[in-house]
């Protein structure tokens, strides 16, 4: 458990607004940048393999827990928002050197339905599982477990979800 004064709690909580805010921001521009002839065509099953391991650490997380083994619950959670970030930044280089891939399948509703929620989600867990892991680090545990409620379904989810988006857009990549 660590201890943060009133001042550092305030500075951190502005931190996780900022990032909140800015991630989306920088996606969304950086998307409209095009870096001409890097292949990066490896990325998407990378990727998608992490957001498979991501998926499978927050079970091994949240069975840690119930196991009351908080060192390994918490070292799997940092793996966890680890591998979200290398996940996000391999997300913006493949796109930013790829043309946009369409969904040509006869399930497009699903699909689409699946990618929008996704995204929708996506950028709604950035501040949930930050604010969670926040009051974790405070040892404010009851705020933590409240909040875990809803961050970790989240979470797990877009982890879930990267997945099988992946597997139903990769037979329509050039």
């Amino acid at each position: 458990m660590n201890t943060m004064d009133q001042a550092q709690i305030k500075k951190t909580r502005n931190l996780i607004t900022l990032v909140s805010i800015v991630i989306p921001l920088a996606v969304a521009i950086l998307f409209k940048v095009k870096i001409p002839n890097v292949d990066l065509s490896f990325l998407p099953p990378f990727y998608a393999i992490i957001n498979g391991i991501t998926a499978i650490t927050l079970v091994a997380a949240l069975i840690m827990i119930k196991k009351k083994n908080m060192n390994m619950h918490r070292k799997l959670i940092r793996f966890s928002l680890l591998l979200s970030l290398i996940f996000l930044v391999c997300y913006v280089a493949y796109h930013m050197t790829s043309d946009p891939t369409t969904y040509g399948g006869s399930m497009a509703g699903i699909y689409y339905f699946i990618l929008i929620s996704h995204i929708g989600l996506s950028l709604v867990v950035v501040p949930l599982v930050l604010f969670t892991y926040l009051f974790a680090w405070q040892g404010n545990y009851e705020k933590h477990k409240k909040w875990t409620k809803i961050s970790w379904p989240i979470w797990f989810y877009v982890a879930i979800t990267g997945v099988i988006v992946y597997l139903m857009i990769s037979p329509y990549y050039k």
